[in-house]
């Protein structure tokens, strides 16, 4: 890089020579900054004598010359080969940017309440959500179920065997363990009082009324929920949802329907089963550590615990069921195509299943005590 004053002392030519490439870039970057400052708008830039150039030495280029110079270099410099022009114009509209504004410093309490307030808005969103995919899969239903012909009996029956009879032996084995520990607590209680002999009350009444449908309605969350996300989540990530839909069927009629009513059907039935292993759980527990015979344990039952209390409990179960069959269809049509979305929405369809069983019986027994039932 040369630099050659006139007679007048006005102007003065720069000469540029040598390859401008990134092997050169820390020898460039030197003669740059020292004539940078010398060069003036009326100096006259030569490239004839320019070797080769990529993005880098263009950069240098455009910092000594300027960015609005080296978008006019069609004007001092027509004699450039097209290619090297395009260089020096993308480069100088890159460089004449104004720099990006960093984002302004928060305070950390702030941060914290719009973290909090994105939340709530995000679960109010996924509840109106939710509340209209209720009324879409109750308007589906009421429409299907007066039309036999419409009825997908092997879908139904399959979902059935899947959601029930396969659950029959971890509900049995857990509430039949848990039934041995409330008796075990209960117990321990309530022999400080003398009154060993209210533990079945206690057991009866915690069945019937909370842990048999609870304990079923908990574990079918986490087994059949999770399924039914995960398998209509693969089914949209494999475009088969819009084939259904080309086709002309409703996916809530095909997928989510037998789904709801298999649910419907087993969940009362598990919770049964619960009631009884839990009962049974608490009655060995009685037999062996209580001295309470199985035949005064179910004196006791059908004397002190009227049948109310296992209405409660069973009339409960439809609606857990058709909130966990819902959640679970929702969250699979909410998965995207890929398989981290398919894998968050299952286990979303798990958390807000857990969440609203337990919230609404919570709000069904304060309901409950309040009308004396």
């Amino acid at each position: 890089m040369q630099r050659h004053s006139t007679s007048d002392g006005q102007a003065a030519t720069l000469a540029i020579a040598g390859d401008w490439t990134l092997r050169h870039y820390a020898t460039l970057r030197r003669e740059v900054e020292r004539n940078r400052r010398l060069l003036n708008e009326a100096d006259r830039i030569e490239l004839d004598a320019m070797g080769e150039l990529d993005t880098a030495g263009a950069g240098l280029l455009v910092e000594l010359l300027g960015p609005t110079r080296a978008l006019q270099v069609d004007q001092w410099a027509p004699e450039l080969p097209a290619e090297r022009k395009a260089l020096l114009r993308t480069v100088a509209n890159a460089l004449d940017k104004p720099p990006a504004e960093l984002p302004a410093q928060t305070h950390a309490l702030a941060d914290v309440l719009a973290h909090i307030g994105r939340t709530v808005a995000g679960v109010w969103n996924q509840q109106r959500t939710l509340l209209g995919f209720v009324g879409l899969t109750l308007q589906t239903l009421f429409t299907v179920l007066p039309n036999p012909r419409r009825w997908r009996i092997t879908s139904l029956v399959a979902h059935i065997e899947q959601t029930g009879l396969d659950a029959i032996p971890i509900v049995a084995l857990l509430t039949f363990l848990v039934g041995a520990v409330v008796a075990f607590l209960g117990a321990t209680v309530l022999a400080d009082f003398g009154a060993t002999i209210y533990t079945v009350n206690l057991v009866a009444f915690s069945f019937l009324r909370e842990f048999g449908v609870l304990l079923a309605a908990i574990l079918l969350a986490g087994r059949t929920a999770s399924a039914f996300a995960a398998q209509i989540g693969a089914m949209k990530s494999n475009e088969e949802i819009d084939a259904i839909r080309t086709l002309g069927l409703s996916p809530i009629e095909l997928l989510v329907l037998p789904r709801v009513l298999a649910m419907l059907i087993t969940l009362p039935i598990l919770t049964f089963i619960g009631i009884i292993s839990g009962i049974l759980g608490g009655l060995v527990v009685c037999s062996l550590a209580l001295d309470i015979s199985p035949a005064m344990f179910f004196t006791i039952l059908q004397r002190d615990i009227p049948l109310n209390h296992f209405l409660v409990g069973i009339g409960k179960a439809p609606v857990f069921a058709f909130l966990i069959a819902v959640i679970g269809c929702l969250e699979g049509f909410k998965a995207s195509g890929s398989a981290q979305s398919v894998g968050e929405h299952t286990t979303s369809s798990v958390v807000q299943s857990i969440f609203m069983v337990i919230l609404l019986d919570a709000v069904a027994a304060l309901f409950f005590m309040e009308m004396g039932w």
